[in-house]
């Protein structure tokens, strides 16, 4: 089944565009033109994606984002006439999947929007009691908490989407390819700064615990009763 689709854009024609191009892929979708309408209908109507422009009437689309991540996971795909890396990455930074800007491509769209439902598919919906343990770590799926030693542990999104990964994929080895695409749906070498300064953090926060290098591959999430590598 497809995902539900938010599509927040007060342009009328890319909001006629977006609703044709959903309806003949049968995407389920529903569309808000400000940043006010869209948080009331996420909160409503809980859609498992969301396609933000940026350029809103009533507030930044950035603040759309940031106000989003202090409650869901929901993955957001920004679609922008802002076309400066430095937006990119600030939208990135802030929580958002992935960043296509105006003009695009119907394709690539439809393309980037499959690869989320993919990861969607993979992760699936998690019941309210699914909770990972892995000796003092402790993630709360559903609530999107995590406590170290029963303390709370305060993350970033993005922080929080690597940890969640890592869970996921507990004891294997994850090359760093394979994490910037999980994650930022791309492996450019920008992606690997990024992801060495996170997994700095990140692993600061988790007192050097449960996640070790393996050199020149990448890095993997050990048990607790294992000696994590620094």
């Amino acid at each position: 089944m497809k995902p539900l689709i938010l599509s927040v854009e007060d342009d009328v024609q890319m909001t006629s565009l977006l609703r044709t191009v959903f309806e003949l892929s049968d995407y389920p979708l529903i569309q808000a033109r400000s940043a006010k309408e869209a948080l009331t209908m996420f909160l409503s109507e809980k859609p498992e994606l969301v396609i933000l422009d940026l350029g809103l009437p009533d507030m930044d689309g950035l603040e759309v984002i940031r106000k989003i991540r202090g409650f869901s996971q929901a993955p957001i795909l920004v679609l922008s006439a802002r076309s400066e890396p430095a937006d990119k990455i600030e939208a990135l930074d802030l929580g958002a999947d992935d960043y296509l800007a105006k003009p695009f491509s119907v394709d690539e769209l439809l393309a980037r929007i499959r690869v989320i439902c993919r990861r969607l598919e993979q992760t699936g919906t998690l019941p309210e009691s699914d909770v990972f343990v892995n000796g003092g770590l402790e993630i709360r799926y559903q609530e999107q908490e995590v406590r170290l030693d029963g303390k709370l542990l305060h993350l970033t999104p993005m922080e929080y989407r690597i940890l969640v990964l890592f869970s996921r994929n507990a004891g294997k080895v994850l090359t760093r390819n394979f994490i910037t695409t999980q994650i930022w749906n791309s492996a450019w070498s920008s992606d690997m700064t990024n992801l060495r300064v996170y997994m700095t953090m990140l692993r600061k926060k988790l007192d050097h615990r449960f996640i070790e290098t393996s050199f020149g591959v990448g890095y993997k999430m050990v048990r607790e009763e294992q000696e994590a590598g620094i």
